[in-house]
């Protein structure tokens, strides 16, 4: 095992919650465009690491009291202690699912460097025997596992599937999944007025594709707003649901009968 701790990091002891056992260990990516320099400099790797830190400590909203992942594992395979050994993760959508699994991040991403090397894969397989010995179950789960997201991304989740076995140079490259054909339901907290992101988009054609449209402006096409708000609770409405229980946020029942097209 290559291991860097957070003393080499130059990080202080974790300010995170304790957390001495779980039900087994959850794998992530992180979920934006990674460079593919990291194959090449692991330097570079390390200031990812780092980067990845910082963003968490500077997220407000989330208010993270640490990097959010119990380790984080690099194409080089390294091993790089997160939050570490005993403590409660940050990372896996909300606090029931962070007690039952603690989270490891293998730097990977949705564009550039998205598929792991066998290295990585073994790096986190060190990281999951390592929270084995010191109070996580046997459970492996992806990200997705639990909770509305595209984490860990095709390739790592295909590998986690198969039970994720540690490489020995004849597993031939993961294939991605089959992507669904609509979006998920994300949860009730991803509605939040200004977030932004690409589904956004998908379901404001679909709100006015069902005539539920009640948009005066397309300023910020995908940053969720007041006409949003009002165009999805004239749909919840138009699906029989009436007072407090057709008001803003969405609910499953009708985000799956809007059919947004996964994007």
């Amino acid at each position: 095992m290559k291991l860097v701790t957070r003393k080499t990091l130059g990080w202080p002891a974790s300010a995170a919650p304790t957390q001495t056992s779980t039900k087994g260990v959850k794998v992530h990516y992180e979920g934006t465009p990674v460079s593919t320099k990291l194959l090449k400099d692991h330097d570079a790797c390390v200031a990812e690491v780092r980067a990845i830190r910082a963003s968490h400590l500077a997220n407000k909203r989330e208010n993270y009291s640490d990097i959010a992942y119990n380790y984080l594992a690099c194409p080089h395979g390294y091993l790089f202690e997160g939050r570490g050994i005993g403590r409660r993760t940050g990372a896996n959508g909300n606090q029931d699912l962070n007690r039952a699994h603690y989270a490891i991040c293998g730097l990977v991403g949705s564009e550039g460097l998205t598929q792991p090397t066998d290295a990585m894969l073994s790096a986190i397989r060190d990281g999951i025997e390592l929270l084995r010995k010191h109070g996580a179950g046997d459970e492996i789960k992806g990200h997705r596992d639990g909770y509305a997201t595209a984490c860990p991304g095709g390739p790592l989740y295909a590998w986690v599937q198969k039970g994720a076995p540690r490489p020995d140079g004849g597993i031939p490259p993961v294939k991605p999944p089959t992507k669904p054909q609509y979006e998920p339901f994300p949860g009730a907290s991803w509605f939040a007025m200004g977030r932004k992101s690409p589904i956004v988009l998908a379901m404001r054609k679909r709100l006015i594709a069902v005539g539920c449209g009640r948009y005066q402006s397309t300023k910020n096409p995908d940053v969720i707003g007041s006409g949003d708000k009002a165009s999805y609770e004239a749909w919840q409405r138009k699906c029989g649901y009436t007072g407090t229980a057709a008001k803003w946020p969405p609910g499953p029942t009708t985000w799956t009968k809007l059919r947004v097209p996964n994007t």
